[in-house]
């Protein structure tokens, strides 16, 4: 039972600075893994609705629009992402005033962004999907979903930050019930709009839209009414304050943003070597690996703002002993998902299309098994990043992001180009090896210099 005699900052204090580091890393790793969780589950429901009730080229089509999709959440993560960790380091040194005021400009600047991009998407959706080579329905489909998205745009970017700015807070229960609200919500109102409304793909987009905008104004509601220790402030945003948040959220926006435009050059490929077909098993290996990269994603994330407090108040020793736990559990999840790709790729694939012929099984077999390498390693590369970030080791983690997310896998898609198709469904396992690579060598460095600072 929490100790109401104590403030919003005792309680913080408390929570981070003298939680045993394994306690700690379960009392918040694992809502942030489940909230994470929850998400993702949800976006497979997304996959399963789309795949079973509108079929394969609708499904090719949501596929085929998802990086535009995601880099539009960029925003939410460039901002979310970059704020938590200054204002995580002002709290755990004390400074409200400062941790107030850089929450107030980060959500403002969500909103800004966020209008701003997506009327860029808006309007340059029919020419994305045409440059990617999707005609007919497809392209129609793609155009359709991705200008959705683009509308809300504002408030869909926001839900990314709710949910950092909950956790930074000690809100970690409410983080994890504010992402289970929104799945559940989201699959009823998605399903309603498919199902019964007949909106079609119009529909899919828009039942995600509309869960993501009510959770996120759901999530903002006790800051708004200043019952959490973040409170609205009279921003004060100078070019010193936006340059810090761009630089700590980089590393994150720059995996986004250039996971992304190695997906449309895959995408690319795909539709020119295996056609619509191997769009959809690419879509349906996105959607399996969907499950496990927020369960890895939301273990990270979960730990930074006790990370981010423990560096502000000087404990670097808890700072190693908390992340040490991060990345045993990445380990273990990863490698799992590895295993299920390996025994189950038929019934991974007929999971997202019900329809798909004996041509699209065969292809998903050898797919789904070369795909499923990249998860034994993959880990690695992701809780480096993460670890790199929430010490305010910026730089090194935006350059790693960039080579983990478009350097290898770019020369990687040339370097196996001769294979065909089976050299494409090795691209990321190949890649990934490479970041484990340099992650290593990083974690090697980057110990040393924190024992010259302990």
């Amino acid at each position: 039972m929490a100790d109401t005699s104590l403030t919003n900052e005792e309680r913080l204090r408390k929570l981070y600075l003298t939680t045993t580091p394994t306690k700690l890393f379960f009392m918040a790793a694992a809502p942030g893994a489940v909230s994470m969780l929850a998400s993702a589950l949800y976006d497979v429901l997304d996959g399963i609705i789309v795949g079973q009730l509108l079929g394969s080229t609708a499904f090719a089509a949501v596929n085929l629009a998802m990086p535009f999709v995601i880099l539009v959440f960029a925003v939410g993560d460039l901002i979310g992402v970059g704020s938590s960790v200054p204002i995580a380091i002002a709290l755990g040194a004390g400074d409200s005033k400062r941790a107030n005021n850089v929450f107030t400009c980060a959500v403002l600047g969500i909103l800004v962004l966020g209008a701003a991009l997506g009327a860029v998407f808006w309007a340059a959706a029919p020419a994305i999907m045409a440059l990617q080579g999707a005609s007919g329905q497809l392209a129609e489909d793609a155009t359709t979903f991705l200008r959705v998205y683009a509308i809300g745009a504002p408030v869909t970017s926001m839900m990314f930050a709710v949910d950092n700015f909950l956790r930074i807070c000690g809100k970690i229960r409410g983080s994890l019930a504010l992402n289970v609200f929104m799945a559940i919500l989201g699959a009823i109102i998605e399903f309603s709009l498919v199902r019964y409304a007949g909106l079609g793909v119009f529909g899919a987009a828009l039942g995600y839209v509309l869960a993501l905008g009510i959770s996120s104004f759901v999530g903002m509601i006790p800051f708004l009414l200043g019952r959490y220790q973040l409170r609205f402030v009279r921003p004060h945003l100078t070019p010193g304050l936006a340059r810090e948040i761009a630089t700590a959220g980089m590393p994150a926006f720059l995996n986004n943003v250039a996971g992304r435009v190695t997906s449309v050059l895959l995408n690319t490929a795909l539709l020119a070597q295996g056609g619509e077909d191997a769009v959809a098993i690419y879509g349906a290996l996105m959607y399996a690996s969907g499950v496990v990269f927020p369960l890895l994603y939301g273990t990270c994330d979960a730990l930074q703002p006790a990370v981010g407090y423990n560096l502000g108040a000087g404990r670097t020793d808890r700072v190693v002993k908390i992340e040490k736990r991060i990345f045993a559990a990445c380990a273990v999840i990863s490698v799992g998902l590895s295993v299920i790709m390996l025994a189950f790729p038929r019934e991974l694939t007929l999971m997202f299309m019900a329809d798909a012929s004996e041509h699209i099984l065969s292809m998903a077999g050898p797919a789904f098994r070369l795909f499923s390498l990249a998860y034994f390693v993959r880990w690695l590369p992701m809780a480096t990043q993460a670890f790199y970030t929430a010490i305010e080791r910026s730089r090194p983690a935006s350059v790693f992001s960039l080579f983990e997310a478009l350097i290898a896998p770019v020369v990687t898609l040339v370097l196996l180009q001769p294979l065909g198709l089976n050299g494409l469904w090795l691209n990321l396992p190949v890649a990934t090896i490479a970041s484990a690579v340099v992650a290593t060598f990083m974690l090697v460095h980057l110990r040393r210099d924190l024992r010259g600072e302990a």
